[in-house]
């Protein structure tokens, strides 16, 4: 018996993507068995942080890398660690920062929601988030302004689809931080495919979940300059201790980081492309639905199905659409933050073949008279 039958859990098809609602991510057998293992032993945690820390550079690049309990705190202990450094007296003070920087710049339009605000991330290390420029844009001349100020902890920039306004150019925003001496992080939460592209900013720091594309269990990742990663793993003795990686978080970790190590990632992106053209040829020949195949707007390396729905030939719009497949069972989830024009969009990396099939039937389903 599974899961869902043994304890009455209501069972999910996730086209919806990395969604923390639905749990996120599908570990592979040897993530899964890795951290299964983890759970009936003892180990010395200072040193699976260290391993942990190896292979992070191994597999993915910068000077150091640490884990984290999640991509939330990573965002905690990253600005924390702006503030403190590795200073013993100041990461125990925290959250109160008297005599410290306390300011955190932040573009208005990164200042995102993640089902909850951003800006909490920074105000729980006791630091103040300062938004620069407004919903339409952050000018690099404004945010040079507010750099110059004397209390900057440090600029946090965003890499996600959930950003508002005109795109800030990372690398310049960056460039200018540290003409000013400013340390920069980038939350890149969803972003562990494009770790190269964000490190290669110049960032100090890069902040991705381990439990998105990775599919490891629920972690963050913190990489770059070895002296801030430092000041992160110092947090421990502060407000990091509630922000820590489990034994099993931290193999499950290394055993998805090993894997992506061996992965061939032009050969997966063939894969992927494969499987959203197979589905949008299939999809597009149901009544009223429109279906093509549409890059992540942040760079990820896979496209998605767009369905477009004509309420006039289809029978409902789009929000119905959506509601009528979420209202069966399995309920099948999508990204309807479209659904206002006309559009869902749906990812398909983690699904079989089989869900997909079911989805295809229940999209088949739910249009009236088909």
């Amino acid at each position: 018996m599974g899961l869902h039958d043994q304890y009455g859990l209501t069972p999910v098809v996730n086209a919806r993507g990395t969604f923390t609602p639905l749990g996120v991510s599908r570990s592979t057998d040897q993530v899964a068995a890795a951290t299964a293992e983890a759970l009936s032993g003892f180990f010395v945690m200072e040193e699976l942080k260290d391993l942990a820390g190896r292979t992070i550079v191994e597999v993915l690049g910068g000077e150091a890398g640490t884990v984290v309990h999640c991509a939330s705190a990573a965002l905690t202990l990253a600005v924390a660690a702006t503030m403190t450094g590795t200073s013993r007296a100041r990461i125990a003070a925290l959250p109160d920062a008297a005599g410290m920087p306390t300011t955190v710049l932040l573009p208005a339009g990164h200042a995102v929601d993640y089902g909850h605000p951003i800006v909490q991330d920074i105000r729980l290390a006791g630091a103040t988030p300062v938004l620069v420029g407004s919903d339409a844009g952050c000018p690099l001349d404004e945010l040079e302004e507010h750099l110059a100020r004397p209390d900057v902890a440090c600029l946090l920039l965003v890499s996600s689809r959930l950003t508002r306004g005109q795109d800030v150019p990372l690398t310049e925003a960056v460039a200018a931080a540290h003409r000013r001496q400013v340390p920069v992080i980038i939350d890149g939460a969803g972003q562990d495919l494009r770790i190269d592209e964000l490190l290669g900013t110049g960032a100090d720091l890069v902040i991705v979940s381990a439990q998105k594309y990775l599919a490891s269990p629920t972690a963050g990742l913190v990489i770059g300059r070895a002296g801030l990663v430092r000041a992160v793993r110092a947090q421990d003795k502060g407000i990091g201790r509630a922000m820590k990686p489990s034994k099993e978080a931290i193999f499950g970790v290394v055993a998805a980081l090993r894997a992506r190590r061996e992965m061939d990632r032009p050969a997966w992106r063939r894969e992927q492309d494969a499987k959203v053209a197979r589905f949008t040829a299939r999809a597009g020949r149901l009544p009223g639905i429109s279906a093509a195949s549409v890059q992540d707007p942040t760079g990820l390396p896979f496209s998605r199905v767009r369905l477009g729905v004509d309420p006039a030939h289809a029978g409902l719009t789009a929000a119905g659409l959506a509601l009528a497949l979420r209202n069966g069972s399995p309920q099948i989830w999508v990204m309807d933050h479209d659904q206002d024009q006309g559009d869902l969009t749906l990812e398909l990396v983690p699904l079989t073949d089989a869900e997909l099939d079911l989805i295809l039937g229940r999209l088949a389903e739910s249009l009236p008279g088909r």
